[in-house]
């Protein structure tokens, strides 16, 4: 009677908090046994006086003067040094930062132990002195996600998370935190593994010095090549980029780019600017990543994009994928000298009918991967992985037919209700993402053929992800639209 009366009031609980919007972390109640993790370089790296520190940050604030960025900055790059070196330059890509950001999905990288993933603490808060800031629920979620780990002795002594606390304290206020210490990794795997989490009030940060102990001059020469590299965008340049967070600075670049964010270089400093020694010095940078509602550069046309033999080659593909999976012998076909546009990273979705009915139907909405590799992946979950049938059979192999559908990059569409909402809307042109939380879901643009009404078009797409009929009224609900380009056997 006992266990039952206490499931029932932290049900209860639970329930009030999903009632009231709590999808921040706010409501959750501090647990038995609740881990604080840090303060470790409190009076080393910065002040340990929580007067002395607050004071000392909002001096930085006070003096940084970073240039103007446009659109809504929703990611950072910050540097991780003792706050006499670095603290200017990190003042200069905290000022930008939205002041009403409720979450902050902090990245940076692991000095003192090395180890294979990304590594979440089990901790409840960080803490500095000037106070605890609590990990956000949907940190236990990121945790189980494949390349994701926990290696608490990575998290003892080390900093580079630590010290970008006190300057979100001091800009913020009330907030939580997801905070991601980096081992080796696939910062493009990472990067696609945080889309579903980048929801409205989320900040990226990711913590990195560049260049360690040359001299002034070369120092400077080299630090010059990962700043271009980083606000431009540019991966391939990102090679040469000598810094200890790299890899968190390329999973930011890699979202930024999905997401058509610009890069501005805020600021970029040496440790000699500050301590006056130029001997052997160690650089810094501040770059912020913006939204602005634009389109991204590089971003092709769809229509009339493919040809003929482009499109023969992508659907070969894709049954060759399924056809390998179901007879002995068979190989995929992979297209021998794919085209640009074929290796141009792109939202793909595979659809599979058969006898005239949907079969299976699984994508990519954000751009993660190269054209081909998306419709291999796809076509294969489309085919066994769709949880709404069963894997296909050989005996349906004959029976179905295959359609690609290429997606632009997702653009956000800013509404004050309902109505404003459906007046921007397409039929027939726009794909359409909503977004709640942790829920997410979407339909092509060729629904509007069987859905035509905007409203019943909407309301069908809220009860697919699990979300309230008329969340699409609701200005809390993120929404997106992309077009595609679609072809079929």
């Amino acid at each position: 009677m006992r266990t039952a009366l206490v499931f029932l009031t932290r049900l209860c609980a639970v329930l009030l908090c999903v009632s009231l919007g709590a999808d921040w972390g706010f409501c959750a109640p501090a647990r038995a046994g609740e881990k604080i993790l840090g303060p470790f370089v409190a009076g080393v790296f910065y002040p340990q006086d929580k007067e002395a520190l607050a004071a000392a940050v909002q001096g930085y604030l006070d003096k940084a003067a970073p240039p103007p960025v446009a659109g809504t900055v929703r990611g950072i790059v910050a540097p991780h040094a003792g706050y006499q070196y670095s603290g200017p330059v990190a003042a200069s890509a905290y000022k930008t930062i939205p002041p009403d950001t409720r979450q902050v999905i902090l990245m940076a990288p692991s000095h003192r132990v090395a180890f294979a993933g990304v590594s979440i603490p089990a901790a409840e808060a960080l803490r500095t002195p000037l106070g605890d800031v609590p990990v956000a629920w949907e940190a236990l979620l990121l945790s189980k996600a494949s390349g994701f780990t926990s290696v608490p002795e990575a998290h003892q002594g080390e900093h580079s998370l630590e010290v970008q606390l006190p300057f979100l304290q001091q800009r913020l206020g009330r907030f939580d935190v997801i905070p991601l210490l980096f081992g080796q990794c696939d910062p493009l795997a990472v990067a696609n593994a945080l889309l579903p989490y980048l929801k409205e009030g989320v900040l990226l940060v990711a913590s990195s010095d560049l260049s360690h102990y040359y001299t002034y001059d070369t120092a400077v020469q080299k630090d010059s090549i990962c700043t271009s590299a980083m606000a431009s965008l540019d991966f391939n340049k990102m090679t040469a980029c000598e810094g200890c967070g790299t890899l968190p600075v390329q999973t930011l670049m890699h979202i930024a780019s999905f997401k058509g964010w610009q890069g501005a270089l805020l600021d970029a400093r040496n440790s000699g600017d500050t301590s006056g020694d130029k001997s052997r010095v160690v650089g810094y940078a501040a770059v912020a990543f913006s939204e602005t509602g634009e389109t991204s550069k590089g971003e092709s046309p769809m229509a009339g994009t493919w040809s003929d033999a482009e499109k023969q080659a992508l659907l070969k593909l894709a049954r060759s994928v399924i056809t390998a999976q179901l007879v002995r012998g068979e190989k995929v076909v992979r297209p021998e000298k794919p085209t640009p546009a074929m290796l141009e990273n792109r939202g793909c979705f595979v659809t599979l009918r058969g006898k005239g009915r949907l079969r299976g139907c699984i994508g990519t909405m954000e751009p993660a991967q190269p054209l081909i590799e998306g419709i291999e992946a796809n076509a294969a979950n489309a085919a066994f992985r769709d949880p709404r049938f069963p894997p296909l059979a050989r005996e349906e192999l004959s029976e179905i037919d295959i359609e690609i559908s290429v997606l632009t990059v997702p653009k956000k569409i800013t509404f004050t209700d309902g109505k404003d909402l459906l007046s921007q809307l397409v039929p027939g042109k726009h794909g359409v993402i909503l977004s709640r939380g942790m829920r997410r879901s979407t339909f092509l643009p060729q629904v509007w053929d069987e859905l035509p009404n905007k409203e019943n078009f909407l309301i069908h797409l809220c009860r697919k992800g699990g979300m309230t009929p008329n969340c699409w009224q609701d200005t809390g609900t993120t929404v997106e639209v992309y077009e595609a380009e679609v072809f079929g056997e």
